[in-house]
């Protein structure tokens, strides 16, 4: 849509300057719908076609978006934008972007208009779609259920910049960053700030760990500790903590904890069955085996 001040876009090998825009197979969807205001929805889908006389395969692709979104959207080719609902209207937007040979489809949060209820069938019918019909898709998303639930692949994005790309799994058990421990994860990961002392990160408080990788001393150094990866112990082997919070997660099936300790916030994922209330205190221990250490200052991970 714009061209680049620097450098070159490739697609499939080829400079996408050198390829005619209509002939590109790139459908786009986004948040806002792209309607044209006097046209209704039929003209709309089957623009693309009609241009080249397949103005007949029309009613297959409205088929396929029914897929999608759960609805029969036929009820909808005959009404104007100005007559649709939002979720209607992004519907007709899906059913467009498909009208067309696709290779490639640019999605930005086309869900977040839908109904609740056809939102998680929606993501399970488009992987569905994309596998069968062999189209790259790059989905924009705030939501980690919707991306997990769509990608192969995930990049993580801050201020424009990839800050670490691959499967969902290696980012939120690998991350590369600060900024991606804290990004990936529900419950969010506890982080700790201490120093580099002899060669160990001093945490006051929480005590000391050896550090992955060799850092002066002095150095400020992040700790970071996933809920699921502290336990609750014994009074002789773990810090005491004050229970603020105990919240169920009944579909995931544990029980989250948001304690205090010495005025932080933790939090602590244990078993749904467990009792915990309010001003309770328990003892907690940390599994420093799967602790994460970030530069301070540059978020980096130390490795």
């Amino acid at each position: 849509m714009d061209q680049p001040d620097t450098g070159e876009i490739y697609y499939n090998d080829v400079p996408l300057d050198a390829i005619a825009v209509g002939d590109r197979g790139i459908g786009m969807v986004f948040q806002n719908y792209v309607l044209i205001p006097h046209w209704e929805s039929r003209k709309t889908v089957g623009f693309f076609l009609r241009l080249r006389d397949r103005e007949a395969e029309v009613p297959a692709h409205v088929k396929t978006v029914a897929k999608i979104t759960g609805v029969d959207i036929e009820r909808l080719m005959g009404r104007f934008p100005r007559s649709l609902s939002g979720g209607e209207k992004q519907r007709v937007s899906i059913a467009r972007a498909f009208a067309r040979d696709l290779e490639l489809l640019l999605f930005d949060e086309p869900f977040a208009n839908l109904d609740a209820k056809f939102r998680g069938q929606a993501r399970v019918e488009l992987k569905r779609l994309i596998q069968e019909f062999n189209v790259t898709l790059v989905y924009v998303t705030h939501d980690q259920v919707e991306a997990m639930s769509i990608a192969d692949r995930i990049v993580v994005l801050n201020a424009g910049r990839i800050m670490q790309s691959g499967a969902y799994e290696a980012l939120h058990d690998d991350p590369d960053s600060l900024f991606v421990a804290e990004f990936l994860g529900t419950p969010t990961i506890n982080t700790f700030w201490g120093r580099v002392q002899d060669g160990e990160w001093d945490g006051s408080y929480m005590g000391r760990a050896p550090l992955p990788g060799p850092r002066p001393d002095g150095t400020e150094v992040f700790v970071g500790i996933r809920p699921e990866h502290i336990c609750l112990c014994d009074e002789q082997e773990g810090i005491p903590a004050i229970v603020d919070r105990a919240i169920p997660y009944y579909a995931e099936k544990f029980l989250l904890l948001e304690v205090w300790l010495r005025k932080r916030r933790w939090r602590i994922q244990v078993a749904l069955g467990e009792e915990h209330s309010p001003g309770d205190t328990v003892h907690c221990r940390l599994d420093w085996t799967r602790a994460l250490f970030f530069d301070a200052r540059s978020g980096a991970r130390i490795r």
